[in-house]
């Protein structure tokens, strides 16, 4: 038996006796831990699909330990500028092993309800004639072409202006 949980944002699958790491939770280590936010419950072929969630499943843990990754390297770098900065990063987790997957309904069969058939009795519709509308022809008029007239372009004359000349003494 499997389950689809959701804790921290994040969605993880599991079945019982897994370990699995968790974005941190802030409880002790030892503690015992119910998601009840279960999004799907699977056995073999039986699966169970919540809408978003599966109502009264939980899935119970025991918390393993609390800690650190590995430290991640953090490079920003910006070039033909003289920028270079370096860093890591080490993210907390809880890592949890899971106890039990519980459900309310999984013990439960479905029960098929049979459907009643109706008898279909045809009803006798009156027929009613069918008169053609008569439908008016519609002249189409002809479209007169306009001609148009091209102004003639004026152009304008310049007067040239006369350059003064100083007379030197």
């Amino acid at each position: 038996m499997y389950a689809v949980f959701r804790s921290g944002g994040k969605q993880y699958r599991g079945s019982q006796g897994d370990r699995i790491r968790l974005e941190k939770i802030d409880i002790k280590e030892g503690a015992k831990i119910s998601f009840t936010e279960v999004l799907l419950i699977g056995e073999g072929s039986n699966i169970r699909l919540g809408d978003p969630l599966v109502s009264g499943a939980d899935v119970t843990a025991k918390v393993i330990q609390q800690g650190k990754t590995k430290k991640i390297p953090i490079v920003k770098f910006k070039r033909r500028k003289n920028y270079l900065r370096r860093g890591s990063h080490r993210q907390y987790f809880t890592e949890i092993e899971i106890l039990s997957i519980g459900s309310d309904t999984s013990t439960k069969k479905v029960t098929k309800k049979k459907t009643a058939t109706k008898k279909v009795t045809k009803k006798k519709t009156a027929t009613k004639k069918v008169t053609k509308k008569k439908t008016a022809t519609k002249k189409v008029a002809k479209k007169k072409t306009a001609t148009k007239k091209v102004a003639k372009k004026k152009t304008a004359t310049k007067k040239v202006a006369k350059k003064k000349t100083i007379k030197k003494k």
